[in-house]
């Protein structure tokens, strides 16, 4: 999902009014950084924020760095043209969190200290595993990190009537020159304090958002479907029903099936979640933290179905397809409707806090991995200081960030939903298939890991290449009618490359002699414990 805005744009209620909100969440959040995240900091303190967080706080900032401005208006704005079929969107990432709570969340949190690779490096041989994770854990937050950028910039440019062109390009520097400030000045703990904050402003505004529309309609929920069905002349009561979407053929069916595996199982191998585990003191907090995630993401979805067809009833899909964004406009012009321009200044600050902590989060697992598991593990062979680690990691943050500007600068007006898809594919794909076997299989050996990383990476990277979310559709990236190199039809690749990511995995195991069981022991021991990490880590 993703925030996909033209660059033609309009003005939407009051741009002051607007300009004053984000200032003012700036200004708030930035002080609150400094007050409990400044000054100087240990590896362990940049990265995890000495994991220092109950279970609790951590579900709350998961829950923020989760709940992204792409799936709050994606989600909205989905129901409101699609109407259940937009609903699975919803139920598709809340799923996803049962797999990270069951099968990888205390285990990484026992098993490693501050990055994905951690846990794939250590019974395995350090540097080709590290540096095959570290590539594609770069390469998820980087497509993760272009889809944030070039949708701030459509949606502030939405909400502040910016016409020129520039003016948009502005607006993602400095979306992206902020972030720095977040994770230079705060780092883990800086941005995790961001997160709760967003997320607790977000379910707020929506569960607001939430009773006034039901309140429109007598807190009556038939009443509220009934008007959605009667103000979409053309879906009609197909709105209330499956296929609207997903059921026009058998190729939509199957394309389906594969966003759902992309997105269940892309979520436990997102490196900006993973990250999370480590800043809670024990396993049983990571597991608490995700349980705590569960219960709010769980209820935010359930606010966005009334969001959704309370757009299609009180706005309609008319103007919501008029509108810069289409359907990513549901949920500003449903608060402009209700609340004139003073609820829309407030939720589109919200919207915009929420692009500033989701970047954020992404900023610092980039530079972590970055910093310790190429510069410190592979160029350093593990002889750098601390302090040369989180200078490296400073350093990497603002390259990182430069690089997001210009990627997002690139990225706007295109087809954003083409990089979301493609971070939750490769994740899916490279990452969670080598952290299952790594946790669960006593035979896993480094070429497994890394046929299974480079495999999968390699795999989604092409087959989305000749997707028609690249070419050959009216949705393409390359709009060009005459460009069509779309062999594989389906939008997303997951039913194929997930699969071949196991594949390779058992399969480049099963061909090399290697076996290293005192390794496979202590690992054993370790992810059931979290018995001697620290050491482990820091060999």
């Amino acid at each position: 999902m993703s925030l996909i805005m033209s660059t033609a744009t309009v003005q939407v209620g009051n741009p002051a009014l607007n300009i004053g909100v984000f200032a003012a969440f700036v200004i708030a959040t930035l002080t609150i950084v400094i007050k409990v995240a400044g000054g100087k900091k240990t590896a362990a303190q940049y990265y995890t924020g000495g994991a220092s967080f109950s279970g609790r706080q951590n579900g709350l900032a998961i829950a923020g760095d989760y709940l992204s401005a792409a799936s709050f208006l994606g989600i909205a704005g989905a129901i409101a043209l699609q109407g259940y079929d937009g609903f699975l969107y919803s139920i598709g990432f809340l799923v996803a969190w049962l797999v990270a709570l069951l099968l990888t969340a205390e285990l990484m949190r026992n098993t490693g200290r501050f990055t994905l690779a951690d846990v794939l490096s250590y019974r395995l041989r350090q540097r080709p595993v590290r540096i095959a994770a570290a590539t594609s854990s770069l390469v998820v937050s980087f497509f993760y990190l272009l889809a944030q950028m070039a949708g701030a910039g459509g949606l502030v440019a939405l909400l502040l009537g910016l016409d020129s062109l520039w003016a948009q390009y502005l607006v993602i520097a400095v979306v992206g020159a902020v972030m720095i400030g977040y994770v230079l000045i705060g780092g883990m703990k800086g941005t995790t304090w961001v997160q709760m904050i967003k997320a607790v402003l977000l379910i707020a505004a929506t569960a607001i958002i939430t009773v006034w529309v039901l309140g429109k309609f007598g807190f009556n929920l038939s009443a509220l479907l009934q008007g959605a069905v009667d103000n979409s002349p053309e879906a009609g009561a197909a709105l209330l029903d499956p296929g609207l979407k997903y059921g026009l053929s058998d190729l939509t069916k199957i394309d389906f099936v594969s966003l759902s595996m992309a997105l269940v199982l892309g979520t436990a191998g997102l490196p900006h979640v993973l990250i999370r585990f480590y800043t809670v003191p024990t396993s049983q907090q990571a597991r608490k933290s995700v349980e705590w995630a569960i219960w709010l993401i769980g209820g935010f979805y359930l606010l966005t179905l009334v969001v959704g067809y309370g757009a299609a009833a009180l706005v309609g899909p008319d103007a919501i397809n008029a509108a810069p964004g289409k359907a990513n406009s549901a949920a500003p012009l449903l608060a402009y409707e209700l609340g004139g321009s003073l609820l829309l200044g407030i939720i589109s600050g919200i919207a915009f806090a929420t692009i500033l902590a989701v970047v954020a989060g992404l900023t610092i697992a980039s530079s972590a991995t970055f910093a310790h598991d190429l510069y410190n593990s592979v160029f350093k062979r593990g002889q750098a200081t601390p302090d040369e680690e989180v200078k490296v990691a400073r350093w990497a943050s603002i390259i990182i960030g430069v690089v997001a500007i210009l990627g997002g600068i690139l990225a706007y007006g295109q087809n954003i939903a083409f990089l979301v898809a493609l971070a939750f594919a490769v994740a899916a794909s490279a990452n969670l298939p080598t952290i299952l076997y790594s946790l669960f299989w006593s035979r896993f050996n480094t070429r497994g890991a890394l046929w299974s990383i480079y495999g999968g990476l390699a795999s989604a990277l092409v087959l989305i290449t000749f997707s028609p979310v690249v070419s050959g559709s009216p949705t393409a990236m390359i709009t060009n009618p005459d460009v069509d190199f779309a062999f594989f039809p389906l939008a997303n690749p997951g039913i194929v490359s997930i699969p071949l990511a196991f594949f390779l995995g058992w399969l480049g195991s099963v061909t090399s002699p290697e076996r290293n069981e005192q390794k496979w022991a202590e690992v054993e021991v370790r992810s059931l414990t979290g018995h001697g990490v620290a050491e482990a880590v820091d060999h």
